[in-house]
């Protein structure tokens, strides 16, 4: 590189790159601090003020070739950091924007949907003077299950082709609806980008659950609004659910018992053979088991050869007391909510205190094994249904606990099964755990419903020549199911490959999901 002296009759830079080229003096320094600001709505930052990030932080005045003034390097660095930073929150501005719009556009399709129904589920037959329902269903009722199709139908439109649920975009849609009619200031800042999606959302969790009161959500919305702007997300949820209790009207006795009609548990996959499980409970009794458990794993903690850590015996104490109940336990012990959580729809503790106690059942776990894998030939991995892939170990130790085996024999080369009975309408048993394996959930592009839960249905109506076989059934939800036979979405099958697609009212083409595992 060269080192020698510049010309005289040019100024010498405070800084020299690593590459010979000169930083800008002062003044070019605040010329394009300046562009900078006059280019926020193009997001972009001049190329060499991200090049002078890169060097501030690999510059070293110990490297060869490398000549550099401090304070003038200081004071570069200072201005391309900010010039960056403000970059940052100039992106962090534009997603919220762009957060809320999405969701505004979501909530306005939706809304069109209910207000003319028509590009969705086909002209309104109840126009026509000879009609009649052969459901025999009202006027009203036929225009109110329109509206509820149309939506379902543009919701799911919308679904696959943002490659979201369906219940995301009906979230986001109420959402919006909640945010412009209880806490429009709140929305306002969400739509300017000055406070982020997850404050939105949270307000609008929180706005849901008051009761219509226009001052309680006047003085929810006023709070929220002075909150989303100067605190972090987690702090924000904190102070907004207070805030909530505070303008409160009903009391909180009326919502825990309404509150606790949503408990229930659910199952998360996770990685490596794992899964996690959440139950959502009433805080007392949520604690009461907590307390359960960590009694019962410290007790076996202080087993002198015990090498298990708390952690890891609160989950296997928990595993053990549901899958092996102590023989003088009823079935149905704690079964039935306690008179603090019971609603109008749950029994008087009077009857339940006749009911007898369901017989212990063993429950079905339904589990794929190659056969060659079973005998160890072949290390092709076994199938949880529900789940996915599972450690042949696990496999094979469940395989041996089985009471019973149930063989499925099927065609060496399309693995469709043989020696069904397509003659008849009813799906039969083995076919439908057939279709349980081949489709493990619905159909329809991104819904995670489950086969077990879905309906078999017909691609070619039974009526219409249609066989119950695996080529012509498969399973949908029964929201979808109606979205197929009430809507203009309708699947079809490619005969050539067998691939699934379903084609929307709008015209749009979109393949089924191939299948989890």
């Amino acid at each position: 590189m060269d080192t020698s002296a510049p010309p005289a009759d040019r100024p010498s830079p405070a800084v020299r790159s690593c590459d010979g080229v000169p930083w800008p003096d002062e003044d070019e320094l605040e010329n394009e601090a300046a562009w900078a600001r006059l280019l926020d709505l193009e997001m972009s930052i001049p190329a060499h003020a991200a090049g002078r990030v890169e060097d501030t932080f690999s510059g070293d005045p110990a490297l060869p070739g490398c000549a550099v003034t401090s304070t003038d390097t200081a004071a570069a660095s200072v201005s391309d950091l900010d010039a960056v930073l403000g970059h940052l929150e100039l992106i962090a501005a534009e997603r919220h924007r762009l957060a809320a719009e999405e969701g505004r556009i979501i909530a306005a399709v939706l809304r069109d949907a209910a207000a003319d129904p028509t590009p969705w589920v086909g002209p309104d037959p109840t126009l026509d003077l000879a009609w009649s329902d052969p459901r025999g269903r009202t006027v009203r009722a036929v225009r109110r299950d329109r509206v509820d199709l149309a939506q379902r139908a543009a919701a799911a439109e919308m679904a696959v082709r943002l490659r979201v649920s369906e219940q995301t975009i009906r979230t986001r849609a109420t959402h919006v609806e909640v945010l412009h009619e209880r806490c429009p200031r709140l929305w306002d800042e969400f739509a300017d980008g000055r406070t982020s999606e997850r404050h939105a959302v949270e307000t609008a969790r929180l706005a849901t659950s008051l009761p219509d009161d226009v001052g309680a959500w006047s003085a929810f919305d006023e709070g929220v609004a002075d909150r989303a702007t100067q605190l972090t997300p987690t702090k924000f949820a904190v102070s907004a659910r207070a805030l909530r209790e505070r303008v409160h009207a009903e009391s909180i006795d009326a919502r825990h018992r309404r509150a606790a009609r949503d408990r229930g548990v659910w199952m998360t996959p996770e990685l490596d053979g794992m899964a996690s499980l959440t139950a959502l409970l009433p805080a007392d009794r949520a604690r009461s088991i907590m307390s359960r458990l960590d009694r019962a794993a410290r007790h076996l903690h202080a087993a002198p050869d015990e090498e298990r850590i708390l952690a890891q015996l609160r989950a296997d104490v928990l595993a053990d007391l549901v899958t092996s109940p102590e023989p003088d336990m009823p079935a149905s012990a704690s079964l039935h909510a306690p008179s603090a959580v019971a609603d109008e729809r749950t029994a008087p503790p009077a009857a339940a205190e006749h009911r007898s106690p369901a017989p212990p059942t063993s429950p079905t776990v339904v589990v794929t094994i190659p056969a060659l894998t079973l005998l160890g030939a072949d290390a092709e991995p076994a199938t949880l249904e529900g789940y996915g892939p599972i450690d042949l170990d696990t496999a094979r130790r469940l395989a041996g606990e089985a009471r019973s085996w149930v063989r499925l024999l099927t065609h060496p080369v399309s693995g469709a099964p043989l020696v069904l009975d397509r003659q008849t309408y009813r799906v039969p048993a083995a076919l439908r755990r057939w279709l349980g394996v081949t489709s493990p959930t619905c159909i329809f592009p991104g819904c995670n419903r489950t086969a077990r839960d879905c309906d078999l249905d017909h691609l070619t109506a039974w009526a219409d020549g249609g066989t119950t076989d695996a080529d012509n059934l498969e399973p949908e939800c029964r929201h979808h199911h109606r979205l197929r036979h009430e809507t203009r979405w309708t699947p079809t099958r490619d005969p050539a490959t067998g691939q699934m697609s379903w084609h929307s009212p709008l015209g749009g083409a979109y393949d089924a999901d191939p299948p989890p595992f």
